[in-house]
């Protein structure tokens, strides 16, 4: 009997910029051409000898959304938040199981490629609730928030002179409901799961689960799927090919080959932004403190390929 190849795992996690392109609209049209591109790396990944999943953001997509939702308030109930979330990761997951298995069928590779509505537990005492820091949704005037603070007991805050928005917590992703659905198509299909960083959902007591208004890290979100799924490598795909110390400084100097107790100091340093390079770095630290002997890569979309043959991008290890 022929034994099957064990081909290594690797966890795909996508920026923003693998949805959309600054030069293009923000249209559901416009996005499904960005997309196209994109699965076309993923799919050469996937053709490089991986078996993959795919994580994506959804922070535009889910505020559009909800802006839709609350403009035809007088026509429609107003969504929930996380019901929103449940929709973005619907139509972005389309988008691109549609593209990938068309990339994949370009190089005869009879592919399954499917999106799992996929919930994520937090934990409803997780600080982050106290202190929401997450914008969505459409600008308002001072008077307007304070007018929906009151009537729906949202949290309004002022957005860099823009106006006020609604901003809502990041908590940790602590477990991925559906892991169990995702472990068994892992052998047979292409998964996009955790979309958005997952449906924020809480355990109640009864041990039903309810949503919350909430936005989770997608980077913490793949790496917790990574972990759960013993994947071989995290990589997360971003705008840039490295990640940089001093970034944007005379002496930047670009990452390469990155430990464990250099990135954590780095961290201490606070050479990460926090609404960008940060979270990423973090996952990356996590999954290699889970798994010594594996690694993760930040790189750019268009230099994946080449970061998992070691030629280019940022490596974490655990030494």
């Amino acid at each position: 009997m022929k034994q099957k190849t064990i081909k290594p795992k690797i966890v795909i996690a996508l920026g923003g910029n693998a949805l959309q392109s600054g030069k293009s609209d923000a249209s559901a049209e416009a996005q499904h051409e960005v997309v196209k591109k994109t699965c076309e790396h993923i799919a050469q990944i996937s053709e490089s000898g991986y078996e993959i999943a795919v994580v994506h953001g959804n922070g535009p997509q889910v505020g559009r959304i909800m802006l839709a939702s609350e403009a035809a308030k007088d026509v429609t109930p107003v969504m929930p938040f996380d019901v929103c979330g449940a929709m973005s990761q619907g139509y972005i997951g389309y988008h691109i199981q549609q593209c990938l298995k068309y990339a994949l069928n370009k190089t005869n590779r009879n592919i399954p490629v499917v999106t799992v509505a996929t919930q994520v537990i937090v934990e409803k005492d997780d600080p982050a609730f106290l202190n929401p820091t997450k914008p969505i949704g459409a600008f308002y005037t001072e008077e307007e928030a304070r007018v929906l603070e009151s009537e729906k007991g949202y949290v309004m805050k002022e957005d860099a002179g823009r106006g006020y928005r609604r901003v809502v917590a990041s908590p940790v992703p602590r477990k991925i409901v559906e892991i169990d659905a995702v472990k068994q198509l892992w052998d047979s299909t292409i998964v996009i799961a955790c979309g958005g960083g997952g449906i924020p959902v809480v355990e109640k007591i009864d041990g039903t689960l309810e949503g919350v208004a909430a936005v989770i890290d997608k980077d913490l979100s793949a790496e917790l799927l990574a972990e759960q799924v013993d994947a071989d490598i995290l990589m997360i795909l971003t705008e840039v090919e490295n990640v940089y110390i001093n970034f944007n400084k005379p002496d930047q100097k670009k990452l390469e080959n990155v430990s464990l107790i250099e990135a954590a100091q780095y961290v201490k340093e606070g050479q990460f932004p926090a609404g960008s390079m940060l979270p990423k770095v973090e996952a990356a630290m996590k999954f290699v403190r889970a798994f010594p002997q594996k690694k993760a890569i930040i790189t750019s979309l268009d230099k994946a390929v080449e970061a998992l043959e070691g030629k280019t991008g940022t490596v974490f290890t655990f030494n």
